[in-house]
């Protein structure tokens, strides 16, 4: 479509450097063009202070402050646990939250009869990727405007200027100019000292972490929880049944406190380069460690063995947009399936940056005292290992046999 032929823009917006001089932006490249601006709420609450104001003074039309957290949790955080999905280590929190505000954009699209939806990610990033196809999946055809893929601006610094010049209201300024992804799942931190690997991050630094406190800073006592699942789903902590959702909040609370879940991670990204990234997620890697501990128990080995191996697959469609591929749902039936019996309590001890074990407990446990003691059991005659050996051992013997007579 020409330009001149799109009067209604919906934009995913963050309230941050990008998305808010994208808005002014398009008001110059877009004449006469209608921005309506999508804030999708997952749990990123300090982003939403006055955020309506800011919006207004941005120049948006209307602004939609959509409230995702529930059906983030329940639709993409807990499929990703149940999978133990982890690319390189990182939890997928950005990931996760793309398809379901690109599903949200394309739906507001349609109400506002929009046409086109533009969002902040930059051509060397993984989001533009996941954003677009979400959005395709449901408006097959629709224009997207990606300004970073347009604008002569060619970093943060000139993002900054352009506010600047066109009076826009920002949070950050250029000493504190991270790029930053937040939500109730995790936050990342990019760019500035970071971009150099042979710096350290700067964990110390108060104005650095938000969600974690530095380990070296964390309390000097352990913290014990217990962390009840159903059929691989949190549903208690310490005893009280509670959502998944105030689960998650109240372990990035706890997590964060001491220390918990900070990951400093050269990632590959699907655009084909390596990036470095900074990540807390204090409550999420609780709830994995956690769930990971209780399938030991509760999963026989083969079982265990091919989700670990799906579980990568899993995390590979996730992390490069393909949420709403067949695959993706197919696995997705596999997991719930591994998770039947996934349900019991594990008790962890928190310290200083450190998630160490204290129990498991499960009545669908395969784990037998009786059976692994080293001490006299009833239940196996050591005798029977000779014929095992034997017969498990048959291939080798044959073609150790091969071997010496080829000799």
């Amino acid at each position: 479509m020409e330009r001149s032929s799109i009067k209604k823009i919906v934009l995913a917006y963050s309230g941050g450097l990008d998305t808010s001089v994208i808005i002014p932006w398009l008001k110059e490249n877009y004449p006469g063009c209608e921005v309506i601006a999508v804030f999708g709420n997952l749990g990123q609450v300090s982003e939403a202070e006055d955020l309506p104001e800011r919006a207004k003074k941005s120049g948006v039309s209307k602004l939609y402050m959509e409230d995702l957290s529930e059906a983030f949790v329940s639709d993409y955080i807990l499929p990703a646990l149940k999978a133990g999905a982890k690319y390189e280590g990182y939890i997928l929190g950005t990931a996760l939250a793309r398809p379901l505000i690109g599903k949200r954009l394309a739906e507001i699209a349609i109400l506002e009869n929009a046409d086109a939806i533009c969002h902040g990610c930059t051509g060397k990033g993984n989001d533009q990727v996941r954003f677009e196809l979400a959005i395709r999946n449901f408006l097959p055809d629709i224009p997207i405007i990606a300004p970073w893929r347009e604008w002569e601006l060619k970093s943060r610094e000139d993002e900054i200027a352009y506010a600047e010049a066109h009076n826009i209201p920002l949070k950050i300024n250029r000493e504190t100019n991270y790029s930053k992804d937040k939500n109730l799942w995790h936050l990342s931190h990019e760019g500035l000292d970071l971009e150099n690997a042979e710096n350290e991050p700067q964990y110390e630094n108060e104005n650095f972490l938000e969600m974690c406190v530095s380990p070296m800073k964390a309390p000097d006592k352990p913290t014990y929880i217990t962390i009840g699942f159903e059929k691989g789903v949190p549903v208690s902590l310490d005893g009280e049944n509670m959502s998944p959702l105030d689960i998650i909040l109240k372990l990035n609370e706890i997590g964060g406190a001491n220390g918990i879940g900070i990951l400093d991670l050269i990632e590959n990204r699907l655009i084909g380069m390596k990036c470095r990234g900074v990540y807390e997620n204090p409550g999420g890697d609780i709830l994995y460690f956690a769930h990971e501990y209780l399938e030991t128990v509760c999963l026989d080995k083969l079982t265990m063995r091919k989700k670990q191996e799906l579980a990568i697959c899993f995390a590979d469609l996730v992390y490069n947009g393909k949420w709403f591929g067949l695959l993706r749902e197919s696995l997705s039936c596999f997991f719930d399936k591994t998770q039947e019996n996934v349900s019991g309590t594990v008790t962890l001890k928190l310290y200083k940056g450190n998630i160490i074990k204290a129990g498991v407990k499960s009545s669908y446990s395969l784990y037998s005292e009786d059976l692994a003691t080293f001490g006299e059991d009833e239940d196996f005659d050591h005798k029977d290992a000779a014929g095992f050996i034997s017969i498990y051992g048959l291939p080798d013997r044959v073609q150790a046999k091969m071997n010496i007579g080829c000799k």
